[in-house]
């Protein structure tokens, strides 16, 4: 497990893959000097619950993983990360078995 700390203070626990996944999305967004929100659901280990964070250039992310090779990046899923943190809600964080669902109903919502 890797965790995001947000501002240097607060830390957020992800799994590594999904983590990986984050950074190349929200590095995506920042280089671009954009603004936006980050969601995610808690899993009951953690508390449960969602949790949203304001994501900016000028507020400090750590991105510290447990694992020292970093994956393969799933470019759907860093694609449908990016894309849905151009919506009013934020990027929604999600598990890659819901990539494939997300990534048609953005091609859906393109078309029509």
């Amino acid at each position: 497990m890797g965790f995001l700390y947000y501002n240097g203070v607060t830390e957020f626990e992800f799994d590594d893959r999904v983590l990986a996944h984050v950074k190349a999305a929200v590095g995506t967004k920042l280089r671009r000097q954009e603004c936006f929100f980050v969601n995610w659901t808690n899993p009951a280990e953690q508390g449960s619950g969602r949790v949203t964070i304001w994501v900016s250039p000028s507020i400090p992310l750590i991105f510290r993983f447990s694992g020292n090779t970093p994956p393969k990046l799933n470019a759907k899923w860093v694609h449908v990360l990016v894309e849905s943190a151009n919506t009013p809600r934020g990027m929604t964080v999600i598990r890659e078995d819901q990539v494939d669902p997300a990534f048609a109903a953005l091609a859906a919502a393109q078309e029509g």
